[in-house]
């Protein structure tokens, strides 16, 4: 599942953004390596945050958490 991040254009419509700014990540619990390593595109030129992208990412983070569960053994 790709992640997508959200901007603002000028005329205040919104588009797909190239990556999440540092302080979404820092808001979702990520760091820039652990974003990385999850394949989280980083945008190092963004400076806002938006409750939009933080709500993406924290999504995304359950949903990953929740797949990788461990299976129980019965014995």
């Amino acid at each position: 599942m790709k992640v997508q991040s959200i901007v603002l254009k000028k005329g205040g419509e919104l588009r797909k953004g190239k990556g999440f700014s540092r302080g979404e990540l820092k808001e979702a619990g990520l760091d820039s390596k652990q974003a990385l390593k999850l394949g989280i595109p980083i945008d190092l030129r963004r400076k806002t945050k938006r409750k939009e992208n933080v709500k993406i990412l924290k999504h995304h983070l359950g949903s990953l958490t929740s797949k990788k569960k461990p299976k129980s053994r019965a014995g």
